[in-house]
């Protein structure tokens, strides 16, 4: 359950009504989910958090499907249900197959392991894999 009252669009203050306009045109959909409903009672965070998430998750040097993939990643680290319910609707509608997924999961689940088993060792960083 919400910790805030999710806004209708009734609801909205103008500069909040501009955000959801917006988010209606680049995603060229009516439908504007909770996430945005529930930030929309402080629009300037609501206006800043959407113009980082179109400019980070727009067009770039990686395929859209690859980042919805990489945000479902951090999503399930950081154990958000809401993004990785979200992001997995997202990354299969671009084109993630049920078996991507899987393999995707599994990857997190072994990365997870493996991050906790070196931080408690402690194990020193080698010296062929320092950048720069």
């Amino acid at each position: 359950m919400a910790t805030v009252h999710l806004l209708r669009d009734d609801e909205l203050s103008p500069q909040a009504q501009a955000v959801f306009a917006d988010i209606r045109a680049t995603r060229q959909t009516d439908f504007v989910n909770n996430f945005w409903r529930a930030l929309a009672h402080d629009p300037a965070a609501l206006k800043r958090t959407w113009e980082s998430i179109k400019a980070i998750m727009g067009p770039g040097a990686l395929d859209p499907k690859v980042k919805e993939m990489i945000y479902i990643a951090v999503s399930v680290a950081h154990g958000c249900p809401y993004c990785v319910h979200s992001h997995t609707a997202s990354a299969r509608a671009k084109g993630m197959s049920e078996t991507e997924y899987q393999e995707l999961l599994a990857i997190v689940g072994m990365a997870s392991e493996t991050n906790r088993l070196v931080t408690g060792l402690g194990v020193p960083i080698d010296d062929a894999y320092e950048v720069g």
